[in-house]
């Protein structure tokens, strides 16, 4: 398998950010890694090896990347406002310096897909939400959508609001958007076990959404077995895979 270990200066956020590319061809993959995990946990934990039959054949290749969280929702001290704010800039890195280059790496210009397990598969899902034209594929897999996980209760704060899927999905109205979202490969998914009850109320707030939109996206529930944990995220996500290039 083609590995390299990259890294870049952001501007957005004033430090190096590194990531790393798993595989040679195929479509993009840009991964957010869990609660202020690293551009290596991805690999540490063993979801490139479950994915190297696709990775190996082309289909797909990795930039798993590093994350910014303990600047932003994981902040203790700052203001739901500010954690937000530093959510903007990791996202402008994201959207402005990453994925250009990520297509400049791999010669590819059309639309990627994003992933990740629990608060990656937030990043994800928001990231696909709120830039369509960018991502068309996602897999999320046990996230909490709902951002006053992180802040608690943030009034009437428009910058939390607005990156907070299970508020602004319900007022998400713009045919641009709409037309762009019906048409992504959307799957969000979610174990009914251990340690997988925070996300729940947010998941299903979410799904209700896009069924009343009729937005698409396949929400999964797996069972009452099934922990929000590697172990089951390391199953999940060939399965899915197997779903999305077959």
């Amino acid at each position: 398998m083609h590995v390299e270990y990259l890294s870049h200066w952001s501007g957005e956020l004033g430090q190096e950010m590194p990531l790393n590319r798993y595989g040679h061809d195929g479509m993009p993959v840009v991964v957010f890694p869990s609660s202020g995990g690293s551009h290596n946990e991805y690999a540490d934990f063993g979801m490139i090896e479950v994915s190297k039959d696709f990775i190996e054949q082309g289909k797909v290749q990795f930039f798993t990347l590093a994350s910014y969280d303990h600047e932003s929702w994981l902040n203790e001290w700052k203001s739901p406002h500010d954690k937000a704010r530093a959510h903007e800039a990791y996202e402008r890195y994201v959207i402005n310096e990453a994925i250009p280059f990520i297509k400049h790496k791999t010669w590819r210009n059309e639309p990627m897909m994003t992933t990740g397990c629990s608060m990656g598969a937030y990043h994800a899902l928001n990231a696909l939400l709120k830039h369509p034209d960018v991502f068309q594929k996602v897999i999320a897999l046990s996230g909490v959508y709902d951002a006053r996980f992180f802040t608690g209760d943030f009034g009437d704060d428009a910058l939390v609001y607005h990156n907070s899927p299970a508020d602004y999905i319900w007022q998400l109205n713009d045919g641009w958007f709409i037309d762009r979202i019906r048409a992504a490969d959307i799957i969000v998914c979610t174990g009914l076990g251990a340690w997988e009850h925070d996300g729940l109320p947010s998941y299903y707030k979410v799904k209700e959404a896009f069924e009343q939109k009729q937005l698409g996206g396949w929400f999964d529930e797996w069972g009452e077995d099934v922990a929000h944990d590697w172990d089951w995220w390391r199953i999940q996500m060939p399965y899915f895979l197997r779903h999305l290039f077959p």
